[in-house]
């Protein structure tokens, strides 16, 4: 199984994932990011972007990292990774669908005004990320549109992440 975390830059993924591993027997965080990263330092480079997930592969691999890792180990891969644009969600989620392995998709939100907040006082990137801050209306759109009907909705504006775990880890146990 996955449990995937989205929601956008700053809703506490990254935290809240390394908190739910623990709460989910025979678990294990995969990032994603990780896999952007490794496409970034093709040489020379991919073509032009300003956001890995445009690259078809980045998708693709995603998927079968995913598989590849679970055909391995079994258990379960808590993945905290934004995705906002529905296309990129809807190949992904079909992808793993084909390969039998079931999703449950939790979005970590919180209000605007608390985003703002979280990331103006980031330690680990920097206050007031512009890259971060460059999220928040696309998120706010997918939200509005698509993203908050596709997955079970965890609003974190008054939680702390280790709350935000228990609520995701109970979910996905009962």
């Amino acid at each position: 199984m996955i449990v995937w975390l989205n929601g956008t830059h700053g809703a506490g993924k990254t935290t809240t994932s390394a908190l739910v591993q623990p709460l989910i027997p025979a678990s294990r965080v995969f990032d994603a990011e990780k896999v952007g990263e490794t496409l970034m330092d093709i040489t020379p480079g991919l073509p032009r972007t300003d956001n890995f997930q445009h690259w078809p592969p980045w998708r693709q691999l995603v998927v079968e990292t995913a598989r590849s890792v679970l055909d391995y180990t079994g258990g379960t891969l808590v993945m905290p990774m934004t995705v906002l644009v529905e296309q990129y969600w809807r190949e992904i989620s079909a992808g793993l669908a084909q390969h039998a392995i079931p999703i449950r998709h939790f979005v970590l939100h919180a209000d605007q005004d608390t985003l703002r907040g979280r990331i103006a006082a980031d330690t680990v990137v920097g206050p007031n990320s512009p890259f971060r801050l460059k999220y928040l209306e696309p998120y706010a759109e997918a939200a509005r549109t698509w993203l908050h009907h596709e997955a079970e909705v965890v609003d974190t504006t008054h939680l702390t992440p280790g709350q935000a775990a228990v609520r995701i880890a109970e979910a996905v146990k009962s």
